[in-house]
């Protein structure tokens, strides 16, 4: 049976002095039970600047393709949006990229001709997962370094979704004079240049 605790005054002031019974103890068990973390981070709802909009022409400032200029086609869910460069003007296929990696120009193409049916398919395909039996590194790959890597087989149904939304894009990119050519070009600054005063 626990004693109760003593109190001992200091001054005008009491303190209760815990019994030997409720000191901390000197051995804790080897194994630690584990509690499992509770993650409090909730998914926020993102809403896309104003500035991107289906069709316009924006800039990538980061990953493979830094410096191209591509067309808008869709935003997606927690800041991702949908791409293309056209793929046969500056070799930049239907992709997705971080909404904060990308500059918003003034410009903005006509998508009306586009297969808005075919853009949600696109957004929704397992087109962007990653094979994750592919990504584990095996015996015979390390063995195989120094060799020269094989290229990857792109989905037929990848390639002709990529055609049908080219040709569409194509067809309003014709009808302005040195769109293409624009399209093409990549982005850089040079000395001197301040991308703050610049308008986009």
């Amino acid at each position: 049976m626990s004693q109760p605790s003593q109190q001992k005054k200091f001054g005008k002031s009491t303190r209760e002095v815990p019994h030997h019974s409720q000191k901390a103890q000197k051995w804790y068990p080897a194994d630690d039970d584990s509690q499992p973390k509770t993650v409090r981070k909730g998914i926020r709802a993102w809403s896309p600047r104003e500035a991107l909009q289906p069709g316009t022409v924006l800039i990538l400032l980061a990953g493979r393709f830094r410096g191209k200029r591509v067309v808008l086609l869709k935003n997606l869910e927690q800041g991702v949006l949908l791409v293309t460069g056209p793929f046969k003007i500056n070799g930049v296929p239907i992709r997705r990229v971080n909404a904060r990696y990308v500059i918003a120009t003034s410009y903005k193409i006509d998508v009306s001709g586009l297969d808005q049916k075919k853009i949600s398919e696109i957004a929704e395909s397992k087109y962007f997962s990653r094979d994750k039996a592919s990504d584990k590194a095996t015996e015979d790959a390390f063995f195989k370094q120094g060799e020269k890597p094989q290229k990857k087989e792109i989905n037929s149904s990848r390639a002709a979704d990529q055609k049908a939304v080219d040709k569409a894009l194509i067809a309003s990119i014709k009808k302005v004079d040195l769109l293409a050519s624009y399209l093409s070009s990549s982005f850089s600054l040079r000395k001197g240049d301040k991308p703050h005063e610049m308008k986009w």
